[in-house]
């Protein structure tokens, strides 16, 4: 007999399917029109149908629905999520880049990664209280990284393709795909020296060889034992590893990928989706190893097309499974944070002295003094991709926070006693790092998602014209396939378009441009003029 079966994994799945027909119906209007992406609606239709309002999605309640598993499955899921897309942010890099451009990432990861680490601990000190110097520094260090997801959107979305100089996108992609993982020293430094400090008189000694048992809490031995932990577990075994692991299996996966192309082994859609099997590789075998799986994720994209030849085959395939893959990961993973957000600790005067007011203030000055400072400091020894104090408030502006953060979070929550097990200190650690990390990745998206639609109305207003450089054949597959951003058509079967985030894989010389041309701009915005500009160009 037919049967009503309206279980959580129907529901979710149905939900998830329907979001994403919805959005693909007018996609075209939300992203190179609206210019919103897909996190802000993503994490709206979760808000929308969460715990908050219709209650139609509520991890609490999938699977067994033990108590408090929805901690491990955002853990999970936000492994996931970011693990498959910097294999993908990295192999889409240009060959050799970390290589070439050395130097300007090592600013980004650790002079320009440390002020913005103490500028947000400072912000979060000036705005929650009852928190310790050390328990502000953790908070700070779960944001402290740019969010790779999203600065993928700002780097390689269809704002950036008008208007945003390749190199500037490039280092933003780069980075983001990096500090990502390269995080865990600033967090780890201040879970040890928080861990290792003295144990407090309300801690007996009973209590403090049963935490350190279970190595959560008060360990104490102080500095030097926390300094010395932390070189060796974090450095050695979490940062260097991590490397040296993701570098083997990316590049040695590119080296047996190109030996099955000549053998003629690998059939097309094995070879397209050699990036996110990757991801889910290394997302699990680190996971079980204890390392980085971030690190690790994008060190093996990055070593996966180390030569640029995997890239140019990818882009010789027309590879559109990998942008696929990313975007329904965007879909599922933003919409899910949309659901756990935890309102209910967001006002909380009696017991955190948290509340919307310091929220909305730390909000505010984490978006102001987080990272643009840390970017005008060292800009200027960064001249090769950050060119001007525009670029620098541009690079520094647009440093979102989002699913790294909660991945931050979720993996602190792992390393503290539960609330009441431990002392004064860990306790209000605790019950802030949740509201304060959320809040923060709710702003971000809200905040930034909004500032390119913005953005670019003021750059339509003030007449800011698009680089016509880097000109791209791209194939037209269907008379129906909207032309790109910054694109004009060439003929009946190609278009061509500027200032695309991946290099050329031809002679580009042999495309023509808009430059030294009515002043270095366009004679006019419309596709007939492009069309006769290039015809006359030939």
């Amino acid at each position: 007999m037919p049967s009503l079966d309206v279980s959580e994994l129907n529901i979710v799945i149905s939900i998830l399917g329907a979001f994403i027909i919805l959005y693909g119906f007018i996609s075209v209007k939300i992203k190179q029109v609206w210019f919103l992406g897909e996190a802000l609606p993503a994490v709206l239709f979760g808000v929308i149908l969460g715990p908050l309002a219709a209650r139609f999605i509520d991890a609490e309640r999938w699977g067994s629905a033990v108590p408090d598993q929805k901690d491990a499955i955002t853990l999970g899921v936000t492994r996931v999520m970011i693990g498959l897309q910097l294999v993908i942010a990295g192999f889409q890099l240009p060959a050799k880049y970390q290589m070439t451009r050395w130097k300007d990432m090592l600013l980004c990861l650790i002079p320009i990664m440390t002020v913005m680490w103490l500028c947000t601990t400072a912000c979060i000190m000036a705005t929650i209280p009852n928190l310790t110097l050390l328990a502000a520094l953790v908070i700070g260090s779960c944001v402290t990284c740019t969010d790779p997801i999203l600065s993928q959107a700002i780097a390689k979305g269809p704002f950036a393709d008008k208007y945003v100089a390749r190199d500037l996108r490039e280092i933003i992609s780069s980075e983001a795909g990096a500090n990502d993982g390269f995080g865990f020293p600033f967090l780890m430094l201040a879970v040890y020296l928080m861990r290792h400090s003295e144990l407090g008189p309300e801690v007996t000694s009973h209590d403090g060889l049963e935490r350190r048992s279970n190595e959560v809490g008060r360990l104490g031995g102080g500095v030097g034992v926390a300094l010395g932990n932390w070189a060796v577990e974090t450095w050695l075994y979490i940062v260097l590893m991590s490397i040296a692991y993701g570098a083997l299996v990316g590049w040695g996966g590119g080296k047996i990928a190109k030996f099955c192309l000549r053998k003629k082994w690998i059939d097309s859609e094995s070879y397209i989706l050699l990036p996110t099997a990757m991801g889910l590789f290394l997302v699990g075998t680190c996971g079980s190893l204890g390392t980085d799986d971030l690190l690790a994720c994008f060190v093996a994209g990055n070593g996966l097309n180390w030569d640029g030849e995997f890239l140019e085959e990818m882009e010789k395939r027309h590879d559109e499974v990998n942008s696929c893959v990313d975007v329904l990961l965007n879909f599922g993973g933003f919409m899910y944070i949309g659901t756990i957000l935890p309102w209910s600790e967001f006002h909380q005067p009696e017991l955190t002295g948290i509340t919307y007011p310091r929220l909305f203030a730390l909000g505010f000055l984490v978006l102001v003094l987080r990272r643009i400072p840390a970017i005008l400091m060292f800009y200027k020894c960064m001249p090769k991709v950050c060119r001007n104090i525009k670029e620098a408030l541009f690079m520094g502006y647009f440093g979102p926070i989002g699913a790294g953060a909660v991945f931050y979070l979720e993996h602190t929550r792992h390393l503290f006693p539960e609330i009441g097990e431990g002392d004064a200190g860990e306790t209000n650690l605790i019950r802030a790092i949740g509201p304060v990390v959320y809040w923060l990745v709710l702003f971000s998206i809200v905040v930034h998602g909004l500032s390119i639609p913005a953005l670019n109305l003021i750059y339509q207003f003030y007449g800011v014209q698009p680089i016509m450089t880097d000109a791209v054949e791209i194939k037209r597959h269907s008379v129906y396939i909207p032309p790109p951003v910054n694109a004009v058509p060439n003929n009946s079967q190609t278009f061509l378009a500027y200032n695309r985030f991946s290099r050329p894989v031809f002679n580009q010389a042999a495309l023509p441009t808009f430059e030294d041309r009515d002043g270095g701009k366009p004679r006019d915005d419309d596709t007939d003029s492009f069309v006769a500009i290039l015809e006359k160009a030939r």
